[in-house]
């Protein structure tokens, strides 16, 4: 009886052993937590890392209302950029920005979803990074940067 446990204890790493409450041998810990998962969209398990020590650089798969309010922010301020810049342009006004001036090259529309997916694919990129200082960093930058835009262009109705 001893030897048939014993060579059931010997089996190789990742092949489960029989009467050891259906665990396996595998540590799901042996793999990093992705990026992005299957529980990021439906309600992850990490909102903090569990180590004091990993809470700067690490990945979670929970988001703050916080930060959802930023990314928020940022995405409609993004849009009022869009529409006040079209809206500039009817009435003579030049766009300052060359990138921006070569998406209006491709038309209204084009312009608007061309620039609002590449703010909302920087802003998914943020998000995930989210206990990256240069992300936090980023994301609030973009947050002020694009409410100075907002303000400029209210002021360029009264000028």
């Amino acid at each position: 009886m001893s030897e048939a446990k014993h060579s059931m204890e010997s089996k190789p790493s990742g092949e489960p052993r029989p009467g050891f409450e259906g665990r396996s041998r595998t540590d799901r810990r042996s793999v990093p937590t992705p990026r992005l998962s299957a529980r990021s969209m439906r309600g992850g398990r990490r909102a903090i890392p569990r180590r004091v020590e990993e809470v700067e650089n690490s990945f979670v798969d929970l988001y703050s209302s916080g930060l959802l309010f930023a990314i928020l922010w940022v995405a409609l301020m993004n849009s009022a950029d869009s529409f006040f810049t079209i809206v500039h342009l009817q009435n003579g006004g030049e766009e300052a920005n060359p990138i921006a001036n070569v998406l209006l090259l491709t038309g209204r529309v084009s312009f608007v979803v061309l620039k609002s997916s590449i703010i909302s694919l920087a802003l998914l990129v943020l998000c995930v990074h989210k206990n990256f200082h240069l992300a936090r960093l980023g994301l609030w930058t973009s947050a002020v940067a694009y409410t100075c835009l907002l303000v400029y262009h209210l002021a360029l109705f009264f000028v």
